[in-house]
């Protein structure tokens, strides 16, 4: 009789049950309990968790835990909260949402290329006016973070015409991008991209990255997308710039608290466009199946799927 397998959430409780039937469907074999379920042998018991946004403490209440596999992408929650001495965190790394958000960031940058903003603009003052047409081959996006994500979104982008950039913690190639890294690459990609993307991890490194300096380092004019984190751009200084017309307009769908406050400025900003975090939502079907997989694999071979290096936080 192999262990149980905890669900650790604090998500919606009707989304907690769905998930953990679609895991007994796909783990047949394995007993799926949400954590409030189980009782205190069974928690003893469990050596594998599989999680969405858990309550550090019902984490803890699992003393013999080999492994842990979030839900999400995004674990730099999860690392933060769980600190260095977790156990293992694999995140969840799934084809479609790479999918899912190249075609995100393809939409937003027609949106920007297009003139979206001001022909909005433009209605509710009744005006009409035709702005000058901009070839794709005619900008340059900049893609911040060149995982999984990075990579997907440079294809499709590439695919649509458009000129792509893509800057990297390390050196790396990928066909049809032309890479940069390092201080120096960062600062080369941000003078010469007409819209910027980013797609970055949060971490000690990345933590307020697009700051006063950087976001003034950019092109007068330039666009900017962010579908990372909110945390890794300072909001006032990105105010400013936006405020003083140096950046013309951010697509914004992820904030340092959501969801965003009523009271933000960035609500009722005219160059601002905000989404409720939906540029990659996880596909439940895909990601079930690859966090089966994993689990097998794990029953099968007795060997762990690649788990993130906790102190870079992926």
């Amino acid at each position: 009789m192999r262990k149980p397998i905890a669900l650790v959430t604090r998500i919606d409780r009707s989304d907690e049950l769905a998930w953990a039937a679609l895991l007994a469907k796909l783990l047949p074999e394995s007993e799926i309990l949400p954590f409030h379920a189980m009782d205190d042998e069974q928690r003893n018991a469990a050596e594998i968790t599989i999680v969405a946004n858990p309550d550090p403490r019902d984490v803890a209440a699992l003393p013999n835990l080999a492994w842990i596999h979030s839900l999400w992408a995004g674990v730099e929650r999860l690392v933060a909260e769980l600190g260095e001495a977790a156990p293992a965190i694999v995140r969840l790394e799934d084809p479609e949402l790479g999918r899912v958000m190249a075609e995100a960031v393809l939409a937003w940058t027609y949106y920007l290329q297009r003139d979206m903003p001001a022909y909005r603009r433009q209605q509710q003052t009744a005006t009409w006016r035709q702005h000058a047409y901009r070839r794709p081959g005619d900008l340059t996006v900049g893609i911040l973070g060149m995982g999984l994500l990075g990579k997907a979104a440079a294809g499709r982008l590439n695919g649509a015409g458009f000129r792509v950039s893509g800057w990297a913690r390390s050196p790396q190639p990928v066909e049809g991008v032309d890479m940069m890294d390092g201080p120096d690459g960062l600062d080369r990609l941000l003078r010469t991209s007409d819209i910027v993307v980013s797609l970055l991890p949060l971490t000690h490194e990345t933590r307020g990255l697009i700051d006063a300096g950087r976001l003034a380092t950019m092109k007068a004019g330039a666009q900017l997308i962010n579908f990372s984190r909110g945390q890794i751009i300072v909001d006032g200084d990105l105010l400013a710039a936006l405020d003083a017309g140096h950046i013309a307009h951010a697509v914004l769908d992820v904030f340092e608290t959501e969801p965003l406050p009523p009271t933000s400025p960035y609500w009722q900003h005219d160059s601002v466009t905000v989404l409720p975090h939906i540029s990659a939502p996880t596909d439940r079907n895909t990601a079930a199946r690859i966090v089966a997989d994993n689990i097998k694999h794990y029953y099968a071979t007795g060997s762990l799927p690649t788990a993130i290096d906790i102190r870079r936080g992926y």
